[in-house]
Order: C-alpha cells, then structure tokens, then sequence
C-alpha cells in the first residue's frame, strides 16, 4: 500500500521543519497523538531518533515504536515501524513554494509474514483510505498548529 498526501502552509520552510522534528511536542500539535515516549536519541541529527507513539487508531489506542532511518535537514526525514507482520516507511517531506512551504508525507506498508499479506491482500483497498484520512489529519493539524501560532 502506498499513500501520499500533501498540504500547503502559510510559513517558511524552517518554521515547518521546526514543528515536524519537535516530538517532545508532537502530542500538543497532531490531536490523534495521545503520548510520546523518546526511546533513543543521537548525539546529533535525526538518524537513530526513536520513539514510541501511542495514538487514537479506529477508535482504539494503538501503540507502535518508530525510528528515524534517513534525514536531510530542513528538506525530509523518513521513519521505520515494523508491525503485524508489515514493515511501514514514512517520510515527511518540507518544500517551498511560492507563499509557503508544501508538506508531504509518503507511506508505505509493505507485509512481511503470511498473515501480513492475506490481511494486506484482503483489507487492504479499505486501509488504504483510512490511513489517507489519518494521515490529511495529522498534516492538517500540523498546519493548523503553524498558522495559527504565526
């Protein structure tokens, strides 16, 4: 399954990047997160960040740990969760445009394990659009919170 989903803020680059790498803070700017545990954090940089998130999924909480696998400063980074049978890839992405900055997150889960793939095979059309509403949320939150602090 592969989604991409973008928004358009009106704020400079540095000021997205800012509130997309704050995760101490993350709980208080995307409403489906209701806590954030940091589980390792490097010397310097992104890579090797990990956390473990826990957030308002079909009704449920659902918990799941992350890490951060690639980063370029101010431009992407891209995270890593490994779960029911399935690897999931997310990348954040922060491009300027002309009054703003457009923020993009790709994700893709890719199964790994029998169960995995039938629940993938099965269920997947109906994940698909499910994870592209979570995921407009959680952008439009993150813009909501920029714009609003501007």
């Amino acid at each position: 399954m592969q989604v991409n989903v973008s928004v358009d803020i009106k704020a400079d680059k540095q000021s997205v990047w800012s509130v997309i790498t704050d995760f101490n803070n993350a709980k208080n700017v995307i409403n489906a997160i209701t806590d954030l545990q940091v589980l390792a954090q490097p010397e310097q940089g992104l890579i090797g960040f990990k956390w473990s998130e826990t957030r308002k999924m079909f009704g449920k909480d659902a918990t799941e740990t992350m890490w951060i696998t690639d980063a370029e400063e101010n431009h992407y980074y891209q995270t890593r969760a490994e779960s029911h049978g399935a690897i999931y890839i997310s990348r954040l992405i922060v491009e300027e445009i002309a009054d703003g900055t457009k923020l993009t997150m790709t994700f893709n889960g890719q199964a790994q394990t029998l169960f995995g793939k039938i629940m993938s095979c099965c269920m997947g059309f109906l994940m698909k659009g499910s994870m592209e509403k979570m995921i407009k949320q959680d952008l439009l939150d993150i813009k909501q919170h920029i714009e609003t602090r501007l």
